[in-house]
């Protein structure tokens, strides 16, 4: 046994000491974030939760992500591009007109969208049933605004996957209407601290006015030119895409194929590929797609792929078969929790779960936040980050994520930190992009943790919190703009 020198002795009681002088310190960070929780309004939770720097959303789909106002206002102001849109205000049963997403007539839609060029195409029975988005009057303007958002008890996901996205699809082909809107949502980030977005939109089946097709190169420069502009470096959140794929459909491995072509060819812009789609459509089984992945992996390195897994409500394999068809990151994964096995694997990475709270609950994948698996993730190990889905179409945004969050699951201060941090360590931008946002991250956190607890809710005096229908139908915490109000709402 070695000797130790008194020198050496006197090293190792400092080193102690100071070991336990620490110690009080990280408790003390540990117990003022438990005094505010403890103490806190609920709108004072919010405020603080609205102002706390976050890093980004790795699971959004741009076109569900839209506020039904800001898709009026962008509808309106195409039309100095040209774009004129019209929605269907009645039925007169004339012949069917468009398809929803499983190929059924829906002819019995209202509020469906659709631009000139369609309009002039229809005959004079089905034009009778249309009217421009201007001429709307009172009672129609508020319900086309409602027709986009889930803020009924009798809605859910039939509403969202057979309604909605039919009623948007004509304005999606619009890409001066997408830079619009991504625009809007950047800004409203931003002013929530979120600094990365990782969104789902494709450059695929853009029209012009006129109806003849954007070429994919026409779309990309556009928005190229919409991301390098002053408007959108203002807003200070990064941005990349991800090419979404419709996993039922019948011809799905060929585009597929074109996904990863197009993925590859614009890597500056496209990050990654996704299989989105309901899950309970047995035709979209991730396995279906391991072949064509195996030969797509021969000929494209380094694709990353996020992919919808564990959205359904019964027990199944679909998030182990989506690891073996290589993702990185698994969208929802609420049904992991029945594979015990799988949850084993998932344990301190590789792979991440892109947790949508408050999605799960509105499209009744959990009737209660008791239900949900995410505090279960989160404190084995599985890492998690937060995400928000259709933020648009749930009428809430990301700070309310954060919100259910801590109030539902009771989340400690340095729980809120590695949720931040996974959702930047675990996205696909580049690597140097990548460790600039964590480092900028880490700083803004320790800035934010040091300021409250120096100066309490006085460093918060200038914050102005914006929160939408859910947190008020949900949680009673109404802080909705000006001119943004929903009937029975308030603006604080």
């Amino acid at each position: 046994m070695p000797i130790l020198t008194p020198h050496i002795r006197s090293l190792i009681l400092g080193l102690v000491l100071c070991l336990v002088m620490a110690a009080p310190s990280a408790q003390a960070a540990e117990r003022w974030f438990e005094d505010v929780k403890a103490g806190a309004t609920p709108e004072q939770l919010y405020r603080f939760l609205y102002a706390l720097p976050k890093g980004g959303d790795l699971h959004n789909h741009l076109t569900g992500a839209v506020r039904s106002e800001w898709f009026w206002d962008a509808a309106l102001a195409a039309e100095a591009r040209g774009y004129v849109y019209y929605t269907r205000v009645r039925i007169e049963n004339c012949a069917p007109y468009g398809h929803n997403e499983f190929g059924g007539a829906r002819a019995l839609l209202l509020f469906k969208d659709i631009q000139a060029s369609t309009f002039e195409k229809l005959d004079a029975c089905a034009k009778s049933e249309f009217k421009r988005l201007q001429d709307l009057d009172a009672r129609e303007k508020p319900a086309w605004l409602a027709s986009m958002r889930l803020d009924q008890p009798y809605e859910g996901r039939d509403e969202f996957f057979d309604a909605i996205w039919d009623r948007i699809n004509d304005m999606l082909q619009n890409p001066y209407l997408i830079c619009d809107v991504l625009l809007r949502n950047m800004q409203a980030f931003g002013r929530e601290g979120v600094v990365y977005l990782e969104t789902q939109q494709g450059v695929e089946g853009a029209v012009k006015p006129d109806g003849s097709p954007y070429t994919v190169d026409e779309v990309v420069a556009i928005y190229r030119q919409f991301l390098a502009s002053p408007a959108a470096r203002a807003t200070g959140v990064e941005v990349r895409f991800q090419n979404a794929l419709l996993r039922f459909t019948p011809n799905a491995e060929q585009h597929l194929r074109e996904l990863y072509a197009i993925t590859d060819r614009y890597r500056d812009l496209y990050v990654g590929v996704n299989m989105v789609g309901r899950e309970d459509n047995d035709k979209g089984y991730p396995l279906r797609f391991l072949p064509v992945l195996r030969e797509l992996r021969h000929r494209y390195p380094d694709i990353n792929l996020s992919i919808h897994a564990g959205e359904v409500d019964e027990p199944n394999f679909h998030v182990r078969d989506t690891l073996l068809l290589g993702a990185q990151r698994i969208g929802h994964g609420v049904n992991l929790i029945t594979d015990p096995e799988t949850m084993i694997r998932m344990r301190y990475g590789p792979y991440m779960v892109e947790i949508n709270l408050i999605s799960n609950l509105l499209l009744e994948y959990v009737s209660n936040y008791s239900q949900h698996p995410f505090p279960e993730y989160l404190r084995t190990g599985i890492p998690v980050a937060l995400s928000t889905d259709d933020r648009g179409m749930w009428d809430s945004n990301m700070s309310d994520e954060f919100y259910v969050a801590v109030k539902e699951f009771n989340l400690s201060w340095e729980e809120i930190v590695k949720l931040g941090r996974n959702s930047l360590y675990y996205s696909f931008v580049d690597d140097p992009t990548k460790q600039r946002l964590l480092a900028s991250y880490d700083k803004r956190v320790a800035a934010f943790a040091q300021a409250f607890q120096k100066r309490g809710w006085a460093s918060l005096s200038d914050v102005k919190p914006v929160s939408y229908g859910f947190l008020c139908s949900h949680y009673q915490i109404c802080l909705i703009p000006a001119g943004n109000q929903l009937p029975g709402s308030t603006s604080r």
